[in-house]
């Protein structure tokens, strides 16, 4: 066992002082940034009332609308006429076309209709005199004849009793409302209804293996129009999906990104180079300069695209001139700073043999900041893909637009589903391409 005398000990704590001799700040720093985020939280909590907020929110209108999403509804509707017939009523516009015959719905021998809502475990029964439900087991039946729709028997938990109606809530299968002179059915389909042809096309309704063989070698629809013609003309202007107006939009919006990234890092390469103090020097002009690409950035995008359509109108020529103006301040920074860190050996290397300014910058700086520049670039790039659809939505074209007046109506979730993922494959393309020219570029620089 070493045993350490005082003047020993004395030495050590003179070599090793942050050891021994340790501050405040080094001895109770974690405790303090511990303490400081538990307030920050608690600060928070009570800031944004969240208790209040997670009690108040509507919780169950995300499973509306996720169902929504991937689903779509058709809606009957039973009238019961004075002579205790029943007619049967669609929507306007409804999936099933101007002439439905669904085989879940079934006129039976004494005059009553039977709708299957979910197989035989869900169904509704209308007749003259009363609607019975049947589901989770239990059948209900609902007088319909005297003033008020009455429920026989005890009120189950799905069913609801108002004034003038009664509500069964069948989850996602659907709901019925029954009053005295109707009954109004919601049945709810997985899946997107008329995706490809709409009730209007002449393939609507037609099973694959027939629409395939229309196409190759049936006879012709219109006789002025190839039937493969006429199917490519019913799918882009298919009038519930709008596919053509959608795929253009996309266009519109990837083409905003593109131009508005291209002319604010064409604006904004020479201005850098005027920017950086290690290249000109001259500091009035770098903080001109720099104090012009903080302005551009300090006003967000989206703020830029409201000016210029009041200045343009709407459209793709808003959206871009927000992404140019935008990005000239970004990357006039972020080249201006990458143009300051660069290793000025080589420079003055080349400046030293006589060389023209141009032939400098040529070969002693773009060797050095092409790589830094095009990955920086390239990831706004990416970036403004996401960007441009954001600040479509304030008229500014593109797919944004078009994603906001499908949200505004409320109705039309799954259109909205369709559009979002056209959206993420766009972005999730742009950010690998954008991913594997970065990773290469800056290889090739290490290499």
């Amino acid at each position: 066992m070493t045993v350490i005398d005082a003047n020993r000990m004395h030495e050590i704590e003179t070599r090793y002082p942050e050891y021994f001799h340790r501050s405040f700040r080094q001895r109770f720093g974690g405790l303090m940034i511990l303490i400081a985020t538990l307030l920050y939280s608690l600060y928070a909590v009570w800031f944004f009332d969240l208790p209040k907020l997670f009690a108040e929110a509507h919780w169950e209108r995300v499973g509306i609308y996720l169902s929504q999403w991937v689903s779509y509804d058709v809606q009957p509707e039973l009238r019961i006429e004075d002579d205790g017939s029943i007619d049967i009523r669609y929507p306007r516009f409804s999936p099933l076309g101007d002439n439905p015959h669904p085989d879940w719905l079934v006129n039976n021998p004494d005059g009553s209709i039977t709708v299957s809502i979910s197989g035989t475990s869900r169904t509704v029964t209308v007749s003259k005199s009363e609607t019975i439900v049947t589901a989770h087991g239990v059948s209900v039946p609902v007088e319909v004849s005297s003033g008020a729709p009455k429920v026989v028997g005890p009120v189950p938990g799905w069913m609801t009793v108002y004034d003038d109606n009664v509500l069964a809530d069948l989850g996602f299968a659907g709901n019925v409302s029954i009053s005295v002179d109707r009954v109004k059915i919601r049945k709810r389909f997985v899946g997107w209804a008329n995706f490809i042809f709409d009730t209007q096309s002449s393939f609507f309704d037609k099973p694959v293996g027939e629409v395939v063989s229309l196409i190759v070698s049936g006879p012709r629809i219109k006789p002025d129009q190839s039937n493969l013609s006429l199917a490519f003309d019913d799918i882009w202007n298919n009038s519930e999906w709008q596919h053509g107006d959608v795929w253009t939009k996309l266009f519109q919006t990837i083409v905003m990104a593109f131009l508005g990234t291209l002319l604010g890092a064409l604006t904004a390469f020479p201005l850098a180079f005027l920017a950086a103090r290690n290249i000109t020097p001259n500091r009035l002009l770098n903080q001109i300069l720099k104090r012009f690409f903080d302005f551009l950035r300090s006003v967000d995008m989206l703020i830029w695209a409201l000016f210029l359509t009041r200045a343009f109108g709407p459209g793709p020529l808003a959206g871009s001139g927000a992404i140019f103006l935008t990005e000239t301040g970004t990357l006039g920074k972020l080249y201006s700073e990458g143009l300051e860190n660069i290793d000025n050996k080589p420079r003055e290397g080349i400046k030293s043999t006589g060389a023209q300014t141009v032939l400098v910058h040529r070969y002693g700086i773009m060797p050095q900041i092409v790589p830094v520049f095009v990955s920086q670039t390239l990831y706004q790039w990416e970036s403004n893909v996401r960007g441009a659809t954001i600040i479509g939505a304030v008229g500014a074209g593109g797919i944004g637009l078009k994603l906001w007046e499908a949200m505004r109506t409320n109705a039309n979730w799954e259109n909205v589903a369709y559009m979002v993922i056209l959206i993420l494959i766009v972005v999730f393309i742009f950010d690998t391409a954008s991913n594997a020219l970065r990773h290469r570029l800056m290889c090739t620089k290490t290499h």
